[in-house]
């Protein structure tokens, strides 16, 4: 069985959102956030004391992309996957790494100088930069999104896991507020899938049974 090493709505929630798309069995592991300071035997699994950390029998992987990719192509060939014959192949890799490399990166740096640090280490200036970056990269996806579904290959795919989970973590910085039309009907169409809603009341209710503090969230309701 594959197990996964999570945090509430950290990157983590990538991998579970997959496991959900695909219906395979898996075991939830929850931490509060961030391990490395608050689950420090964590570190023995994972020495860089961060989220995700998923093993499927001998595999092990850290990188909630690459887990994305993973999963897809194991467990969903043809559906959540793109295969390499497929004329959107190179569209379905970009999109899946520009999720994380491109939308998420600058969102934990608004989240560490408005959020995490204190006193005179606190940077308002800097994340409000930040947050305009990520606005910036996302603006990019306006003309693709008024015209198809999803971002590429004709279907949801681990792509749209990948980019799904930064519009998650804007919400909660309160950035969604500034999405165009476009990406906004897009967010709304990827909270709609059951797969995610299950995702979300999982990672709810392994927090509660596994005494890992939670905050509630609208999105964590059964289906």
């Amino acid at each position: 069985m594959i197990t996964l090493h999570h945090c509430v709505s950290a990157r983590s929630f990538r991998p579970l959102w997959m496991l959900e798309e695909i219906g395979v069995a898996y075991e939830l592991k929850m931490m509060p956030f961030p391990p490395r300071a608050l689950a420090r035997p964590y570190l023995e699994i994972n020495p860089l004391g961060t989220v995700p950390a998923m093993f499927d029998g001998t595999v092990r992987m850290t990188e909630s992309s690459a887990i994305c990719q993973y999963l897809a192509a194991r467990f969903s060939p043809g559906k959540l996957d793109v295969g390499i014959d497929e004329p959107a192949f190179g569209a379905y890799l970009n999109y899946l790494h520009f999720g994380e490399a491109t939308l998420t990166f600058p969102q934990t740096l608004v989240l560490r100088y408005l959020h995490f640090e204190t006193g005179e280490r606190r940077q308002p200036q800097v994340a409000h930069d930040y947050g305009k970056w990520f606005l910036a990269r996302l603006r990019t996806l306006e003309p693709l999104l008024s015209e198809q579904a999803f971002l590429c290959a004709d279907r949801f795919t681990a792509a749209d896991v990948s980019v799904g989970y930064a519009l998650l973590l804007a919400r909660h910085l309160g950035l969604d507020q500034q999405f165009t039309p476009s990406v906004r009907a897009y967010w709304e169409r990827l909270q709609a899938r059951p797969a995610y809603r299950r995702a979300m009341v999982a990672q709810n209710g392994a927090a509660i049974s596994q005494g890992v503090p939670t905050i509630a969230s609208p999105d964590i309701r059964p289906e």
